[in-house]
């Protein structure tokens, strides 16, 4: 509960509906990744409104999830720069690797597969997302992999079933970030300043 008033704390308390979203999320975190009627209705009690309401908030973001997850979810990039990159290709290398449907769990309860829309790295695609819950609530992360391959994510699989954390961002070792492959080709050193005029002169 001490969670649920400091979410609260951030709203005037007629307005104790607008703590919706933030409860969803913790719940979900509790809940190893899924949010349960028992908790929406809860929810709605404690900001006193009708259950339909948190009903309608949960179904309608993605990042709500209605039914259980694996204890690392992973969310491919389903949108276009990704799918020409690839992303079709990284959901299948997960899906045969781990004998699964798209959100299935597997029968050991580690993972499960799911797709989520444009996550804002285009420029690093293909990538996904793993949600972590195998921490709970306290321990919850949520990080991007990107420039995946087929090969690649199956190795990132078999990192969080050893238990292991996988280096986040980039996953090609010739890019920085979101810097090119290979390097810079341009603006190799410090750019010259423009040209001042005398204004006095004028």
């Amino acid at each position: 509960m001490l969670q649920v008033n400091e979410i609260l704390s951030h709203y005037p308390s007629n307005y104790k509906q607008s703590g919706i979203i933030p409860m969803l999320d913790l719940a979900q975190q509790q809940h190893g990744g899924w949010i349960p009627v028992a908790a929406m209705d809860a929810i709605a009690k404690i900001v006193g409104v009708a259950p339909i309401r948190v009903y309608e908030v949960a179904t309608f973001y993605s990042m709500f999830n209605r039914t259980k997850v694996g204890k690392y979810h992973l969310l491919v990039c389903g949108t276009t720069p990704c799918m020409i990159r690839g992303s079709r290709d990284i959901e299948d290398a997960l899906l045969k690797h781990l004998g699964v449907k798209r959100n299935e769990v597997t029968s050991d309860g580690l993972f499960s597969v799911g797709e989520m829309e444009c996550m804002g790295c285009c420029v690093n695609a293909p990538m996904i997302a793993v949600a972590d819950y195998t921490k709970g609530s306290d321990g919850y992360t949520y990080n991007y992999y990107e420039d995946l391959t087929p090969k690649r994510v199956v190795e990132l699989v078999e990192m969080l079933r050893r238990g292991e954390t996988p280096p986040h961002g980039t996953q090609n070792p010739e890019r920085k970030n979101c810097g090119p492959a290979g390097g810079m080709t341009t603006l190799l050193g410090e750019p010259k300043p423009p040209p001042c005029r005398d204004l006095d002169a004028c």
